[in-house]
């Protein structure tokens, strides 16, 4: 923690928001902390509140300064943390689990050795240990409907690359510092590629452009190139192949 400072923290943001800190750095505690917490703010409709979010260890809250002032909004917050543990709170409903088919490695996610031999494994053992952890949408941003996913096991804490490589493709699976990102659309990325899958997490013409919510559990099932063409060629919904069921 940053010396000095004790969490939670209410802190405002702005002339009109406020932000809910539950560490200073990402860990599962917080994030789960972060997701419940934006939840019970937004199942309390207070007045005053726009929208909400939440990141990989805080909440933010929007809020319309001609109704209700910094010092309400905060003192709410406040009030609304006293009343549990929120590290030990159990996770938002309405969360689903997917399974998402991906190939690791070959030349559609060539940084998948790499990154194994980084972890300290070879890459089989690395594709089974990343093919069979389920991990959690800490949070989405950078992109829209790109999500951070983990935690993964502390043998994937690697760092990023020295060097950007040019451009990844959408459904891209790129790992550093225990999470992966799963790609909404090309771009350039600091993170490994290491698995490639048919998953659009951005669907701009559909009512529902977000594919994932936070606190939503992924796999990503390990295929063959065969198999992922073969779901390419019958992609109309979007999903990859991916199965999803309702866990919460």
């Amino acid at each position: 923690m940053t010396e000095g400072l004790s969490y939670p923290l209410v802190r405002t943001v702005g002339l009109d928001g406020a932000l809910v800190t539950f560490a200073d750095k990402m860990d599962e505690a917080a994030n789960r902390a972060a997701l419940a917490f934006r939840a019970q703010v937004d199942s309390l409709a207070l007045r005053g509140i726009i929208e909400t979010s939440a990141s990989l260890g805080s909440a933010y809250v929007r809020f319309d300064p001609q109704v209700v002032s910094h010092l309400e909004i905060t003192s709410h917050l406040q009030q609304i943390l006293n009343q549990q543990d929120w590290y030990s709170a159990p996770l938002p409903s309405g969360r689903r689990l997917w399974r998402v088919p991906t190939v690791y490695g070959t030349d559609l996610a060539p940084q998948l050795e790499d990154a194994a031999h980084v972890a300290g494994l070879d890459p089989a053992e690395a594709i089974r240990r990343l093919s069979q952890t389920q991990v959690r949408v800490l949070t989405i941003g950078f992109a829209p409907g790109q999500p951070y996913l983990g935690p993964l096991g502390t043998e994937f804490n690697i760092p990023r690359l020295q060097q950007l490589t040019p451009m990844v493709p959408e459904g891209a699976l790129v790992l550093a510092i225990s999470q992966f990102v799963l790609f909404s659309g090309p771009t350039p990325t600091g993170w490994r590629h290491v698995g490639q899958t048919a998953f659009r997490c951005f669907q701009p013409d559909k009512d529902q452009t977000f594919t994932l919510r936070p606190g939503d559990e992924l796999q990503f099932t390990s295929v063959s190139r065969d198999e992922l063409e073969a779901i390419r060629a019958n992609n109309d919904d979007g999903l990859g192949g991916a199965t999803c069921q309702e866990i919460a």
